[in-house]
């Protein structure tokens, strides 16, 4: 059994640390916030500012866990790299952690270091440096800041007149110390996916069926797999995926995004661990994305993944504001639907277009996955939002 400390505590960690329970590991669960959704299934919790270095070590020097993982970007990863000189293990490894904390460092190393292909991009402090960027980059552009999550502060800029709406819609999407926004060129994809790549320790990489997605203000809205996408442009994504988690190391699960053109693959994001748009492989397959990432961890086998067949995924947002427990009404009419299911996260409180739960549903073909998991999802409500 290995002691493992979970840093961020959303959603996705609950997953995980049920993986990792099912597994006989002990976990314990940092967030901001108490009663966050893994501190609910998880052995211990911890309650800091986790971009508070010195909280970090203190809790690691209290509980002294063999395996950190990180959940979020929020994270001082500089304490990190510290501790992973000191002997712990850093999942993937620290310095993934830090390069992918922020947008600006994982682009420079995808695009400038390995090549690859991505949309032409620039950086501003300032919402002059911004105006400059647009201008050279030219319009529509798309803005974010390099920190942030679930695509939070994220929007398209189709004239100058837009620049200051985006930049203070940025600043207040970003997450972490850092004010800085990337600026990159708009490409005009006919979709997107994430990849999700599984490093190994002693095993080869292995690549996941494509998901597709949908996002709405920079933010993932439906998921769905398999993404159809030509066998040709799937290999060139393959290899610019193993290409960059070769870079970055270690083990577990990468969510790596892409555009897809008609004829090429532009790289979007990375992030070092399991995805929002992958809560769909909790129906997809027998092994989801959460219990590959905690197999790859432990350097446990991944003899095979079975797929089920077409599946998709659709999220309930609250509406407004509340700091009262959530009371969710429908969810027996959502699991009357045929091949749906349903997973509530257990968030102590909401705000407008905070993921609250998700449907899950698999159908004969994808555009009937896609409607039933809408369906299923629109049939449940938030009581007090």
């Amino acid at each position: 059994m290995k002691k493992i400390m979970l840093l961020g505590s959303g959603e996705l960690g609950k997953e995980f640390v049920i993986s990792a329970k099912r597994l006989g590991q002990y976990v314990i669960a940092v967030d901001r916030y108490k009663g966050a959704p893994a501190m609910q299934v998880a052995d211990e919790f911890e309650v800091i500012n986790m971009l508070d270095g010195d909280a970090i070590e203190k809790i690691v020097t209290k509980h002294r866990p063999d395996i950190i993982v990180p959940e979020i970007e929020a994270i001082r990863t500089e304490k990190l790299i510290s501790l992973e000189k000191s002997g712990l293990t850093i999942i993937p490894t620290a310095e993934a952690a830090h390069l992918t904390m922020n947008r600006d460092a994982i682009r420079d190393v995808a695009a400038r270091e390995l090549k690859l292909k991505t949309a032409n991009y620039s950086y501003a402090t300032s919402i002059d440096e911004l105006k400059n960027a647009a201008n050279k980059i030219g319009y529509p552009c798309v803005v974010k800041p390099v920190m942030s999550s679930s695509g939070k502060g994220q929007s398209v800029v189709k004239t100058p007149k837009q620049i200051e709406l985006a930049w203070n819609y940025a600043c207040d999407g970003m997450r972490g110390d850092k004010l800085k926004i990337i600026v990159e060129e708009f490409i005009p994809f006919e979709f997107e996916i994430t990849l999700l790549t599984v490093k190994q320790r002693t095993g080869k990489t292995i690549f996941i069926t494509p998901i597709g997605h949908r996002q709405e203000h920079g933010d993932y809205r439906e998921s769905w797999m398999p993404a159809k996408i030509k066998p040709q442009l799937l290999k060139k994504a393959h290899t610019m995926a193993k290409k960059i988690t070769d870079r970055l190391g270690g083990a577990g699960v990468f969510g790596v995004e892409f555009f897809i053109t008609k004829n090429d693959v532009y790289f979007s994001e990375l992030s070092p661990r399991p995805h929002d748009t992958g809560m769909v492989t909790l129906v997809s397959q027998n092994l989801s994305e959460f219990d590959l990432h905690i197999r790859a961890i432990l350097d446990l086998p991944i003899p095979e993944i079975r797929y089920y067949g077409p599946s998709a995924s659709a999220v309930v947002l609250a509406k407004k504001s509340s700091d009262e427990n959530p009371k969710f009404v429908g969810i027996d009419k959502a699991l009357s639907l045929k091949n749906v299911e349903v997973r509530v996260f257990g968030k102590p409180s909401t705000r407008p277009n905070r993921r609250m739960a998700v449907a899950l549903a698999c159908s004969k073909n994808i555009e009937q996955a896609k409607k039933l998991a809408i369906k299923a999802a629109a049939q449940i409500k938030i009581l007090d939002c």
